[in-house]
Order: structure tokens, then C-alpha cells, then sequence
């Protein structure tokens, strides 16, 4: 296959992960609002879904011999989990991760256009700090490539059971309702990526902005390619579910979608990764900085949320006194 034909591929990829993104609402803020309000890990259980099927994904590829790496790691340090903190507080400040930010854009939310902005602004304004507390890369080491024979069963049980639960709902006609729950659009979301991972290599939109914010990404043009079709997948997405509305920004949307793609960004080099990338490489591989980085954003995210309601029911009480 030609290299023309690889980023055709990769392209219309990553318009399916887009528009999966879009149609399934996919968003960690979402995940945790869920379980603040609704008591339920629903949208949460979706996402390590689709990390574990880029897992199950890699296996394959590597026992078919289509895949030879060396995955980088880093050590799990306080910094790890300051900058796990640092990308929740942006995420609610934003009202939106990385995913949500491109799911509401595709619904004509064109303020979250400032997320990706301010993430580039925030990965800029972490280098300084960076000189003093860069992360420390560890040998290259992946329990789950190490230790296949351990997770391929029940990675692979996983698939089909989500597979079959697909196909049941189509069954019984509720596919229309089913076809873009959280976990189907994140199973989308994780085959796509497996794709592109074997065509083009790892790729999050994030890793591509942190790249170029230290002068270092490589096939810009290619990459940047790709992230339009990210982005334009989530616009065909809110339009084929009647949801692209033009949502003119005001003053506070645009604010609070700036400022909080500047703490993902900021927060995602001291980690380093943002949920998007550490969601679909850092968890399949089993790094242990990766899963500490995202329990530490997720509860950086639930506390905020407590607060924000605590805060809101002390206001309306106060307002009744």
C-alpha cells in the first residue's frame, strides 16, 4: 500500500474516531458528571473499553509480527500526578477534556475551537518549567507486551462480549438507539485508533500540538491533515443527529475554553500526555503512570464538581434567608 493510500486511510480513520466522539457524547467530564449526578460509571466503563480494545489490538498486531516497538514510559513521580490534578481542574473549567472539546465542537459549540488554542498556549507556558521538573523516561518496558499470554484472554473475551451485546441490540431492533451509546462510540473509537497506530503510528491531536509547541513534531502537514479530519468528522457527526447548531461564542464560553485548554495543556506536559493519548497508549500498555495521571484527573474533576454543588446549594440558601 502506497504512503498516499496509508493517509487515506488514516484519514478517513480518524473522521470515524470524530464523528464517534461526536455521536457518543464521548468526554471525561461527561464520565465524571455522570457518576456525580446519576451515580453510575457508565461513560467512565466506555472509555477504559476502548482502551482495552486498543489493547486487545496491539496483541493481535504483534503476534501477527506487524508491530515492533519500544513504548516509551516515564516514572511515576508527584509531578505525575500534580499534572493529572492540573488537566482536571482545566477539563471543568473548560466543561470539557480533549474528546469533549472536539464532541462539542462538532455540535456548532465553535467556542471549544479555543481548547486545542489554549492547549497549544498551555504546552507552551510549561517549557520554562520544564527545565527543572522535566518528566524522567524510563527503559522502555509494557507489561502488556512483556507479559502477553497474562491479558490476551480476557482482552480478547471483552471484544467478543461487546461484539455480541452489539449484535443482540440489533436484534432486537434497539440498534438505532444502541448503535452511538458511550461504549459503542468508544469501541469506534478505539478500532480507529488501532488502525492509524499501524498505519501512521500513535496519534492524538494532543501529542501533535505538544509536539509542535517544543519545535519538535515531525510530518507536520500529515498530522495536521488528520486532525481536520478529526474535527470534521465530529461536524458530520452533530449533523447527520440533527444536533449542529451555530452556538454564537460569548465573552464566558470563550473564556472558560481558553483557560481551560491552557491547564489541559500545561498539566499534560508534566505528566506528559492528555487524556486522549494516555486513554489510548499509556493504559493498553499497562504504564503506571499513565492510569495514575488519569485517577488523579478524574478526582481532580469529582472534587470540583462537589465543590461547585456545595457552593451553588449554600448560594440558594443564602439567597432564601
Amino acid at each position: 500500500m502506497t504512503s498516499l493510500a496509508l493517509l487515506a486511510l488514516a484519514f478517513g480513520c480518524a473522521a470515524l474516531m470524530g464523528f464517534a466522539v461526536q455521536r457518543g457524547a464521548t468526554c471525561m467530564v461527561a464520565a465524571v458528571d455522570e457518576i456525580v449526578t446519576k451515580r453510575s460509571a457508565n461513560r467512565l466503563i466506555a472509555m477504559l473499553e476502548a482502551a482495552a480494545i486498543v489493547a486487545a489490538g496491539i496483541i493481535v498486531a504483534r503476534l501477527a509480527g506487524h508491530l515492533k516497538m519500544d513504548p516509551a514510559t516515564f516514572q511515576l513521580t508527584t509531578w505525575t500526578l500534580v499534572g493529572g490534578a492540573v488537566m482536571g481542574l482545566g477539563a471543568f473549567v473548560a466543561r470539557a477534556c480533549v474528546f469533549g472539546a472536539v464532541a462539542r465542537f462538532g455540535s456548532g459549540e465553535w467556542a471549544y475551537t479555543l481548547v486545542p488554542v489554549g492547549f497549544f498556549l498551555g504546552c507552551l507556558a510549561a517549557q520554562p518549567v520544564l527545565k527543572v521538573i522535566a518528566p524522567v523516561a524510563s527503559p522502555p518496558y509494557s507489561l502488556l507486551l512483556d507479559r502477553t499470554a497474562l491479558v490476551a484472554a480476557p482482552l480478547g473475551a471483552l471484544v467478543l462480549w461487546r461484539l455480541w451485546r452489539t449484535l443482540q441490540a440489533a436484534r432486537r431492533k434497539r440498534f438505532s438507539d444502541y448503535v452511538w451509546s458511550p461504549h459503542v462510540a468508544t469501541g469506534v473509537i478505539g478500532v480507529t485508533f488501532v488502525i492509524m497506530f499501524l498505519t501512521v503510528g500513535a496519534w492524538a491531536y494532543t501529542q501533535v500540538l505538544a509536539e509542535a509547541s517544543r519545535g519538535m513534531a515531525h510530518m507536520l502537514p500529515a498530522r495536521l491533515l488528520l486532525l481536520a479530519g478529526l474535527f470534521s468528522g465530529a461536524v458530520l457527526g452533530g449533523w447527520t443527529a440533527g444536533k449542529l447548531r451555530l452556538v454564537r461564542p460569548d465573552a464566558t464560553s470563550m473564556a472558560r475554553a481558553l483557560a481551560g485548554g491552557v491547564l489541559l495543556g500545561f498539566g499534560g506536559m508534566l505528566v506528559p500526555g492528555n487524556n486522549d493519548g494516555l486513554i489510548l497508549v499509556g493504559l493498553p500498555l499497562l504504564q503506571p503512570y499513565a492510569w495514575a495521571a488519569l485517577t488523579t484527573m478524574v478526582i481532580a474533576i469529582w472534587l470540583a464538581f462537589k465543590i461547585e454543588r456545595r457552593a451553588t446549594a449554600v448560594a440558594a440558601k443564602t439567597k432564601l434567608a
